[in-house]
Parts: C-alpha cells; sequence; structure tokens
C-alpha cells in the first residue's frame, strides 16, 4: 500500500511511561529513540546502541509487530561546540564516532537541534483548554515576566519592546503565587534524561557563557560543526536533519539561528551536501506567520529527511498554543498534500513521521508524563493524520481501504 509517511512514535527508551506495547497499539511501527542515559559529548558505541535495538527486537518476539528504530532524536551537540570553546574539537571527534557507530549499526537519520542551553520552551506545560485537556503555551508576556522578575537577567529589558513591559508589569503585579510558581516551573522543566533539570542559578550560568556570541557568530560555529561532520555522516550512510528553533526566535538575550527560510538558505548553501538536511517541524516554524510551510517543502524537499507534524494556534504579541493536529494555524491538509505531491513528483520513497506535543486527555492527565509526550494525546493526533493521509491518496490515488 502506497504511503506518504512511516508511522513513527518518539520512545524515551526503557524508563519512558509510554510502553512499547502501547506504541503498536498506536498504529505505529517506526520507533524514534535515543541514548538519553549517555552524557552529552560522549560516544556512543556500537555496544549500547546494539542494546537499543534489542529491546525493540525482544518486543516484537512477545508482540510480532515490526517496531524498529528508524530515527535517532536526539544526538546533541555539546554547547562547547556551539560556543566554539577551544576543547571543541573533542567533542566534534566523539560525535563524528558516534555517527559512524550509528551506520554500522544500521541507523541511518539523525535529528539534532543547534539550540543554546535551552531545547524547546513553553510558559504554562499544562495550559488549560475548553475541553478540559491540557496543551503546551508560549506567552511572550509571560516570558517576560520570568525574565524580569524571576530570572532577574541583567538588562533583560533592553530585549523587549516597552509596551510589552509595561503589560508584563501590570500582570505581574496581579499574579498569585501559584501562577508565577506554574511559570518558573515550566521555564525550568528539565528535557527528558536530565535527571537535574534547571536551577535559576544554572540557567544563569548558561547565559552568561554565550554572552558576546551573536546570531552570526552562532551562525558560523553551526557551519564550522557540519563541515566536520557532515563528510563523516555521507561516509556512514547516515543523513542528519536539523530542528528548527522553538520558538522560532531569540530567547533570555540567546541568539536563535534556525528559525526561518533565510536561515535554512544559509545553512544548506554553506554546507550543500544532501546529508546536511532538515526535520521539518510544522509546530516549530508554523509558529512564526513569515514562515510559508508549504513553500519551505517544496523548497527543501530532497533535504527532509524526517518530518513533525503538529499545529499550533497563533495569537498576538507572539502567544501560541498547541492546537488539535489539524486545526490551528499550520494547514494541515495543504502540508500533508504537499508532501504527496513531491513524492509523487520525485518517485520517493515514505518519510518518517511522527505526531507531536499531543494534549494530555482523558485517562492519561495526572498520569507522570512528559508534557506533550502523553500517550492518548498522540495517539488522537496520530489517527487523524493517518486519516488525513488516507482521504487524500484515497482522492487523489483511487485507492480503496
Amino acid at each position: 500500500m502506497k504511503r506518504i509517511f512511516e508511522q513513527s512514535w518518539r520512545w524515551y527508551g526503557p524508563q519512558d511511561p509510554v510502553s512499547l506495547s502501547t506504541i503498536k497499539q498506536a498504529g505505529a511501527n517506526g520507533v524514534v529513540t535515543a541514548l538519553h542515559h549517555i552524557p552529552v559529548g560522549e560516544v556512543w558505541t556500537v555496544e549500547e546502541i546494539e542494546k537499543r535495538k534489542k529491546l525493540l527486537e525482544d518486543s516484537n518476539k512477545q508482540h510480532p509487530f515490526a517496531l524498529h528504530w528508524n530515527v535517532v532524536e536526539s544526538l546533541p551537540v555539546h554547547e562547547h561546540i556551539k560556543q566554539a570553546r577551544t576543547d571543541r574539537g573533542k567533542f566534534i571527534e566523539n560525535y563524528k564516532q558516534s555517527l559512524r557507530n550509528l551506520g554500522k549499526c544500521g541507523i541511518t537519520r539523525v535529528c539534532y537541534n543547534f539550540m543554546p542551553v535551552l531545547d524547546w520552551l513553553r510558559t504554562n506545560v499544562r495550559y488549560q483548554l475548553e475541553d478540559g485537556s491540557t496543551a503546551l503555551l508560549h506567552n511572550l508576556e509571560d516570558l517576560i515576566i520570568f525574565d524580569l522578575f524571576i530570572l532577574k537577567r541583567d538588562n533583560a529589558e533592553a530585549d523587549y519592546d516597552a509596551d510589552l513591559i509595561e503589560k508584563a508589569k501590570a500582570k505581574y503585579a496581579e499574579m498569585e503565587q501559584e501562577e508565577l510558581e506554574v511559570l518558573k516551573q515550566s521555564l525550568l522543566m528539565a528535557l527528558p534524561g536530565d535527571k537535574e533539570g534547571f536551577t535559576l542559578e544554572k540557567l544563569r550560568n548558561g547565559l552568561k557563557d554565550y554572552e558576546g556570541i551573536s546570531a552570526e557568530q552562532l551562525r558560523e560555529h553551526l557551519v564550522e560543526f557540519l563541515e566536520e561532520v557532515v563528510p563523516v555522516a555521507e561516509e556512514a550512510g547516515v543523513v542528519m536533519a536539523i530542528h528548527p528553533d522553538d520558538p522560532p526566535w531569540p530567547v533570555l538575550g540567546l541568539p536563535r539561528v534556525v528559525s526561518t527560510a533565510s536561515d535554512l538558505d544559509y545553512i544548506f548553501s554553506e554546507v550543500p551536501q544532501k546529508a546536511n538536511g532538515l526535520t521539518f517541524c510544522s509546530g516549530s516554524l508554523g509558529a512564526s506567520e513569515k514562515n510559508d510551510l508549504p513553500e519551505i517543502i517544496q523548497k527543501y524537499f530532497d533535504r527532509i529527511h524526517f518530518v513533525h507534524l503538529r499545529s499550533v494556534q497563533r495569537e498576538e504579541n507572539s502567544r501560541f498554543y498547541e492546537a488539535n493536529h489539524l486545526e490551528g494555524s499550520a494547514g494541515m491538509y495543504r502540508l500533508v498534500r504537499s508532501f504527496y505531491e513531491l513524492q509523487k513528483k520525485n518517485n520517493s520513497s515514505a518519510l518518517p513521521m511522527r505526531p507531536d506535543h499531543g494534549h494530555e486527555m482523558l485517562d492519561d492527565q495526572g498520569k507522570p508524563y512528559y508534557p506533550g509526550y502523553s500517550a492518548v494525546g498522540r495517539l488522537r493526533g496520530l489517527a487523524e493524520l493517518r486519516g488525513l493521509e488516507f482521504g487524500i491518496l484515497n482522492t487523489l490515488e483511487n485507492q480503496q481501504y
């Protein structure tokens, strides 16, 4: 049966509350995972990679359904590489060896990002929607409150418009302590695999490490990194897929360099090998109305090695929340149809795709899921996306299901 996407699911490993059997029941067979237990900057050995593969193989014996590791998300880039410190060469060599080892083990797609200090960030990771489910929310006004009054970053006011600062100050004056704690905990939330998490002091120190590093310099550091590792990836039979910044603009004074179509133009022109590719994330890129998502798919289709499908509802003043997958600002029908048309034109195979940032809903509420990665919300998202895919195929290919 012709497919536009290989249905995939992000799994954080043996400690993930979402089990492999749940992933099978959701209808996915591609498993997007990483070795979160290995400290950032250390080599992923063949032995550790094979251990993770064996977990999937063993699950197939118990419940026959071909789960396989199709994408690494993520092979993280050490901060010293991003900062171009004198010891970055050691970490680049380790990264190269990890790519070689992944290639030896047959894992050939690597998602990564180049966001300084912080990965994606939200000001409320359990924002209640009208139907009672919760979603991830980013509100610039709340971020300003955190920056000015909780983090108390030096010279933070210089990064924001005066009218937004005044609105933030007025809102802060009326906020309850419980609201401020939700804001603080949402922005200091640890990433999966990071047992320590952030503290205010740790975040301040991380920000200080980037003082004096401009967006232009960070962009140069990214290109220098790619010039080193992409040829090794090519030799290993591996493709690299950079994830866009989330949100796609500077945060807390940190530069962001993978936010816009012009950013992608620069990255791919400077390092033109096709192994230097993109994770197309419709939510990250779609948070900015400046990004034309169908146009980005059209222009860089041959470099899109991995797909995250989700939709955010954009509102004023850089406020957005995760909408249902077929609603919000993304225009999901146009996106999926664009992938279909380009695959047909290029006679290319299905791309690995995972539903991203599901709502916390139904029986998942109150359980210890990582925000955005509960089971039922992503199952709903995958089901909706599969239905959209089948509808497009059935209409345009006259396939019968």
